[in-house]
């Protein structure tokens, strides 16, 4: 395992802060010990909570083109027929996959083909459980076009912690299943649109794997 390029400056950011308000306790109170230790430890477990969420494991993709893999680790809130208004503008099934602080936040390509949309929406900072998340929140729409021609719509979605949305695709763009297509940092959802046609394997509340847990079949 080890620390995803996306937190390389939060890091930096953290380590300076918290050497700051260290310093600042020795220099405004030297004889405080209970203070200095209590810092210390604070600023340690601040550390590894930060660290933690930066976490890049090694996952293994079983690649199969009748599969759209998990694009992200976290917790299955949403199974639903909806109206997807954007893009596809006729019913899909929305898979929502919420994704909470403790959670590893890096994105995985639900499956094989060419970035046939994109686009970047700003937008609020509801909770990312909120029904409006979907379509009010920050959030990038991205449609691949499978080999076979089918299209599956998936979307970033900040949440109330999530300020910045990370993304490495754009129109054009061949991606492979399983492959690294973005990153939120703090708290966050992702929502998948399929066909009618496809089999739901997971059911409400399952906790997925990025990049590995077969969400459904097309």
């Amino acid at each position: 395992m080890t620390i995803h390029k996306e937190g390389t400056g939060t890091l930096l950011v953290t380590v300076l802060t918290l050497a700051v308000i260290n310093g600042a306790a020795y220099y405004f109170a030297p004889d405080s010990k209970v203070l200095h230790t209590f810092l210390w430890i604070a600023s340690a477990v601040l550390f590894l909570i930060v660290l933690q969420f930066f976490r890049k494991p090694t996952r293994k993709t079983p690649i199969n083109p009748q599969h759209i893999i998990a694009p992200a680790d976290g917790k299955v809130v949403v199974i639903e027929e909806v109206t997807e208004t954007e893009y596809f503008h006729d019913r899909r099934i929305q898979v929502s996959i919420f994704m909470s602080p403790l959670n590893v936040h890096i994105n995985y390509n639900p499956l094989s083909g060419i970035v046939s949309y994109f686009k970047y929406h700003p937008g609020k900072y509801l909770v990312a459980w909120h029904p409006k998340s979907s379509t009010e929140n920050e959030r990038t729409t991205i449609v691949t076009r499978h080999q076979n021609g089918t299209e599956v719509l998936f979307r970033q979605i900040a949440g109330a912690l999530a300020r910045r949305l990370c993304w490495y695709v754009d129109k054009g763009t061949r991606v492979t299943q399983g492959q690294e297509f973005g990153f939120i940092k703090f708290g966050s959802r992702i929502d998948l649109f399929l066909p009618l046609t496809a089999k739901i394997l997971v059911n409400l509340d399952d906790r997925p794997v990025g990049g590995e847990t077969v969400i459904a079949e097309l």
